[in-house]
């Protein structure tokens, strides 16, 4: 039986916060491992309880969710994010994934939404809900990357796409990083997102136009 994905909630509405984590303790295969009300709190916990998922809310007093989520997904790549907000606005969703958020989703989503979306950001997808999904696909469509940006990758990113490129799996990747398949497949979910391409064979012919053999 595959142990329970651990869980971070951040949100600075202790009524939210305890709610949802009640919600979540119901569910099976997911446990709540901590909890936090405020940005800095959030990027504490996750370094000390290294969750697989942080929910995470934008909008807080101290530091807002969206630098919460850069300080995270930077320090700790097998740490998803999934944000869950009132916030709708493109350009929100946008700087949310553009900071490293796997998920998107609105509080008025449902349990099912909810769960479904953090299993799937621990596996490394990306997920948005139904009424943000529109708008992340507009993004993308109006403003393509050119063909030779790699678009920001991280040294390490850049690396794992280096090893794409060559038509290196998942499992080799892992071997030769001497890190987990999780970890991996993180790895490749900022690189879809940053050159904003949708499957690996997109990512391969980005890499390759940038001179990646």
């Amino acid at each position: 039986m595959p142990r329970p994905r651990r869980v971070l909630i951040v949100d600075d509405h202790a009524t939210f916060r305890l709610g949802l984590g009640a919600l979540l303790e119901t569910v099976p295969g997911v446990a709540v491992v901590g909890e936090a009300d405020s940005g800095h709190a959030a990027v504490t916990a996750a370094g000390a309880l290294r969750p697989d998922v942080v929910v995470m809310d934008l909008h807080m007093p101290d530091l807002d969710g969206l630098t919460a989520t850069e300080r995270i997904t930077r320090a700790h790549p097998e740490v998803a994010v999934l944000v869950l907000t009132m916030d709708d606005a493109a350009e929100t969703v946008f700087a949310a994934v553009r900071a490293g958020a796997g998920g998107y989703l609105l509080k008025t989503a449902g349990q099912d939404e909810i769960v479904r979306a953090i299993q799937a950001v621990a596996d490394g997808e990306m997920i948005f809900g139904n009424p943000v999904a529109t708008q992340v696909r507009a993004l993308f469509a109006a403003a393509p990357a050119p063909a030779g940006d790699l678009g920001g990758l991280t040294g390490r990113e850049r690396e794992v796409l280096v090893m794409i490129v060559r038509g290196e799996g998942n499992a080799a990747i892992a071997r030769r990083l001497v890190v987990s398949p999780k970890t991996v497949r993180n790895h490749i979910t900022h690189i879809f997102r940053k050159l904003e391409v949708a499957d690996r064979g997109e990512a391969i012919r980005r890499g390759r136009a940038a001179g990646l053999r």
